[in-house]
């Protein structure tokens, strides 16, 4: 735990598995979209105008269109908690945890076979979700912890090695989010191919719980971490002023 940031590394390293997770289900179990890498969605967008085989338009745009309703979610969240990093993010990962238990109660409903109506509805909770924790994180405003993506991370990680003297900021929670980010998805790659999804939303939900409960801990909290923070990149490394 840093002064700086207090216990938000470890509880957003816990939301960058979940984002490994998650996509794993919508990827495999939903028809090839994502819910939580929106560059790959836009990207996808582009191969199914081009009539890419086993794409389509419209699971792409709901989950764009969901994301950022989940992303607006957030900024309206960020403004009533006064920007106390604490509470945003055990609201931001309260709601999570709804929106992925109303996903998981679909799956243990009904078969999550890529039917239009139920496909659609699993698409539009989870991207909502991801979206909602993706702002969360831009707002908390720790360095090299975004959640969903990492090629800034990467390049960071890469480039900065130039840098005179070769010392890299942050190497180690750099390599952790990487780390973290693969082995969620090969978790929820493994479990959703031989378990179903519906085990891989169980399991995204109890670390969603954890970090929801985590954080309310610190609602009333006034360490110095809590206090809201510029929303910079989160990639990006301390800049030097002329």
């Amino acid at each position: 735990m840093t002064e700086r940031d207090g216990p938000l590394p470890l509880l957003l390293i816990v939301l960058t598995g979940v984002t490994g997770l998650v996509d794993a289900v919508s990827y495999l179990a939903l028809g090839r979209v994502f819910v939580a890498n929106m560059t790959g969605n836009v990207v996808f967008l582009g191969f199914a105008v081009a009539n890419s085989p086993d794409l389509s338009i419209p699971p792409s745009l709901w989950s764009l269109a969901a994301f950022l309703a989940g992303a607006f979610s957030a900024g309206v969240i960020g403004a009533g908690t006064g920007e106390h990093r604490g509470r945003l993010l055990a609201v931001s990962s309260a709601l999570q945890v709804c929106l992925v238990a109303g996903a998981l109660a679909l799956v243990v409903v009904r078969s999550p076979s890529p039917v239009a109506p139920l496909r659609y509805a699993l698409i539009v909770l989870l991207a909502l979700a991801m979206g909602l924790q993706n702002a969360t994180v831009r707002r908390l405003g720790v360095p090299d912890l975004t959640t969903t993506v990492l090629t800034m991370t990467l390049t960071a990680l890469a480039s900065d090695a130039a840098l005179p003297g070769g010392k890299t900021p942050r190497p180690g929670r750099r390599l952790l989010s990487t780390g973290t980010m693969f082995l969620g998805a090969a978790v929820g790659a493994l479990l959703a191919i031989h378990a179903g999804a519906g085990v891989v939303l169980a399991l995204a939900l109890a670390m969603l719980l954890a970090t929801a409960m985590a954080s309310g801990r610190y609602w009333f909290s006034q360490a110095a971490w809590t206090l809201a923070r510029p929303q910079l990149p989160v990639d990006n490394t301390a800049r030097q002023t002329p």
